[in-house]
């Protein structure tokens, strides 16, 4: 098959080159996103690959099926990015990669709370300018504090287990309870419990219309003054506006943040020389308490060679007439807690 992978980075090709060695299918890597404007590069194509960037919108998806594709194969979990169901309408299948590396993700909001409670980033300035006091640097002991977790699928999972190990006291929210969580320890609670006794709040769950803006200003009020607030899953999970108007009153202790609501025009490019237009993320980087990353917590070894190779795995099944009923994405399919 032919396959014009958009958003395609320099460190993804030798993975998905690797897992392509064997199914020889022709992979057309492409700088530009997925966009109404790049839609049509992708005509004669038979499939065309997305990351969660690009543009799966209804018009766009359109221009792809006129062009011929008639397989989207997302190089990720979540498929918010997508429309759904302007894919089935057109008969467009779409395939996602529904686990890659939970740890990845889920340690990477472990650094994210140990960096904003210990102030390693701070320090680390401090020393390359050869200043050693500490004042400022003050942190707190994870171990006996209380960590709420919001979603327990595969992340949620390796999060709550690595919690655990830190001695924290975990509380959890999932419409499905995690039997591997309970064994932990992790006691099950339902939201306003979790947000009023939550020292450290972490989010991982997927993006769907009952968790958009599931922090927003009225569940921020509940929760304890001074509380740290991480979020790996999706950045409209949070209300954007409203976290900045809590870090404003100094009701959120510190936020760390490796996706953010409107990253699509911002992450996973360069913009180091141009001016950044997004007035909301500009007030956000003000905050002497807030720690933003590009959405890398993916970017291990281990799950790059994971997502490259249940991606071509994808466009090998669509090709041999089916696709893994795990990894299809129909407007019916409604994500296991699991499948993070």
């Amino acid at each position: 098959m032919k396959i014009a992978v958009y958003s395609s980075k320099r460190y993804e090709r030798p993975f998905l080159d690797a897992s392509n060695a064997e199914a020889r299918h022709q992979l057309v890597y492409l700088d530009a996103s997925l966009t109404p404007t790049t839609a049509d590069l992708a005509r004669g194509h038979d499939a065309v690959s997305l990351f969660v960037g690009d543009d799966g919108s209804a018009p766009v998806l359109r221009a792809l099926h006129a062009g011929g594709t008639r397989l989207l194969a997302l190089r990720s979990a979540g498929f918010n990015h997508v429309d759904i169901a302007e894919a089935d309408r057109l008969g467009l299948t779409v395939a996602r990669v529904p686990a890659y590396s939970p740890h990845a993700v889920a340690e990477h909001a472990v650094g994210l709370i140990l960096t904003l409670n210990r102030k390693f980033h701070r320090a680390f300035n401090r020393v390359r300018e050869q200043n050693f006091a500490l004042d400022g640097l003050m942190g707190f002991d994870l171990h006996g504090k209380t960590a709420g977790v919001i979603g327990t699928g595969k992340i949620g999972e390796v999060m709550c287990a690595i919690l655990s190990g830190f001695g924290c006291r975990v509380l959890a929210f999932d419409p499905v309870r995690n039997p591997v969580c309970e064994s932990l320890g992790v006691r099950y609670v339902e939201l306003p419990e979790l947000f009023a006794g939550s020292d450290i709040l972490s989010l991982h769950c997927p993006l769907t219309p009952q968790t958009r803006h599931l922090v927003n200003a009225q569940t921020l009020a509940t929760m304890k003054r001074g509380v740290m607030l991480i979020n790996t899953s999706r950045g409209a999970v949070i209300d954007t506006q409203a976290l900045i108007a809590s870090l404003k009153q100094g009701h959120i202790g510190s936020v760390g943040l490796d996706v953010y609501e409107e990253e699509g025009d911002l992450f996973f490019r360069d913009l180091s020389n141009e001016i950044i237009q997004d007035d909301v993320f500009a007030r956000l980087l003000t905050f002497p308490n807030v720690l933003i990353t590009a959405h890398q917590g993916f970017f291990t070894r281990e799950a790059c060679e994971a997502i490259a190779r249940t991606t071509i795995r994808n466009i090998s099944d669509f090709a041999n007439g089916g696709i893994d009923p795990a990894n299809r994405v129909t407007a019916r399919f409604i994500a296991p807690p699991a499948a993070r």
